[in-house]
């Protein structure tokens, strides 16, 4: 049992992991002291538990056979579902979003989790509906998605809920679901954004009034637009039915989706609040609200200028223990290292994530099943997101979504969810070879 416990772990995964954790935790602790060199936070110390608690896990389930989660992976998902659901309507409110649940200082955040569950159901329902019509398996796994995005923006979380959309596109592009299916994802999901933001965009950055956009303000008008464009797609629809031309299938295509953006818009405007819709724009130009949604990104530029070439050494960050830098131990704990750790630094945080992406993907080519390849594939789109959205975020070229860094911020849902990853990806590797089923 002792050998197949080691003979289970992936020794590179395992070093990277760890290593960006205890860089993570350095700095989580330097984070902590203010400006009189006081450390006032206590998050280091949680993060270590949550350190030792994760490579349990992460151990455990590089042992255990990924195969047999495939029978209860239903369960698990629709679980998760239920405890998403409590959450909305009775967990505490953090940050604007009641996304957290637990007893005193004690919480978890469930739509981490979530991740998890998410990944093995798509996974199992993947393989199982390969001889499945395309676009049926298509809507089916697109029901799959929207379930826990739909409760996850209810929360509002809108960075959570963000994270589903990559997994899903990582796991069904690997599933050979046909690509204008799931740029049909891809495009509604940014149509969405971009008509949500246009209205802030006008009052807040530009200043003054573009005629096209009052579509987005006036509801009438919006009304107006969406009854045509669903006017357009049924026409188009009839057309592809009737004639089986081309140009028909594809003014159905592009009209649906902005039918369907259209709408997506209105029920973001009503479920984000006003600071989540200004935070997606305001990188554009952070100084148009320098004090207010702006200041984040100000902020966190300032510190990684400051890093330079070689940083300003451990504990030396002034950006940090000044307090300049809101959730610097979560969310912007990257602008904080890039500061006492400079360019160099960041290089070599670059090189270990880039080592857990590519592990992942000679895992995934190596693998012999596809329940195995679409499980990896999920964790590679999920630590691909979380590693782009973050690091772009505070050097201020994407908008702030509150995407924590894998391993590296502060949270020990986050890192029990990151190592469990690991710890399936693990699995999968250490049987790869392995032609039985385990169910």
């Amino acid at each position: 049992m002792k050998l197949r416990i080691f003979n289970g772990i992936d020794y590179l995964l395992l070093l990277c992991a760890v290593f960006l954790t205890c860089i993570g935790i350095a700095f989580i602790y330097s984070s902590g002291f203010n400006s009189d060199g006081i450390n006032v936070s206590n998050e280091y110390i949680k993060q270590i538990i949550w350190l030792g608690v994760g490579l349990i896990v992460m151990i455990a389930f590089s042992a255990f056979d990924y195969r047999y989660l495939k029978k209860y992976s239903m369960h698990f998902y629709f679980g998760m579902i239920a405890v998403l659901i409590y959450t909305r309507f009775f967990g505490r409110l953090v940050n604007g979003a009641r996304s957290w649940i637990g007893i005193g200082d004690f919480g978890i955040q469930p739509s981490e989790l979530t991740k998890i569950a998410f990944i093995l159901f798509l996974a199992k329902y993947l393989e199982n509906s390969q001889k499945e019509d395309p676009l049926h398996r298509f809507i089916k796994s697109l029901l799959i998605l929207g379930l826990p995005m739909g409760v996850i923006l209810l929360q509002p979380d809108l960075g959570t809920a963000s994270v589903f959309l990559p997994v899903f596109l990582f796991m069904c592009f690997m599933a050979n679901v046909p690509v204008r299916y799931l740029m049909i994802v891809f495009l509604t999901g940014m149509f969405t954004i971009t008509l949500t933001v246009l209205p802030v965009w006008e009052s807040e950055i530009l200043h003054k009034s573009v005629p096209v956009i009052h579509i987005l303000t006036k509801m009438k008008l919006r009304i107006l637009v969406f009854c045509a464009m669903v006017g357009i797609t049924a026409i188009g629809a009839m057309g592809n039915i009737l004639f089986k031309k081309k140009y028909y299938y594809w003014i159905t295509y592009f009209s649906g989706i902005l039918s369907t953006a259209l709408l997506g818009s209105v029920a973001a405007g009503k479920v984000l609040k006003p600071y989540q819709i200004a935070r997606l724009i305001v990188f554009i130009d952070p100084y148009s609200d320098p004090k207010g949604t702006g200041w984040n990104i100000i902020q966190s530029k300032t510190a990684i200028g400051a890093g330079s070439l070689l940083g300003r050494g451990f504990l030396q960050g002034s950006q940090s223990h000044l307090r300049f830098l809101p959730q610097q131990s979560t969310d912007f704990i990257f602008s904080i290292f890039s500061e006492e750790m400079g360019f160099v630094g960041g290089i070599i945080m670059f090189a270990a994530f880039l080592c857990i992406l590519l592990r992942i993907l000679y895992i995934i080519k190596q693998t012999t099943n596809n329940y195995s390849c679409y499980i990896a594939s999920g964790v590679l789109g999920m630590f691909f997101y979380h590693f782009i959205v973050n690091v772009g975020m505070v050097m201020g070229i994407m908008p702030i979504t509150g995407i924590p860094l894998p391993f590296m911020s502060y949270g020990g849902s986050a890192l029990l969810t990151n190592m469990l990853a690991i710890g399936m990806v693990m699995s999968i590797n250490s049987r790869r070879l392995d032609f039985t089923s385990a169910i």
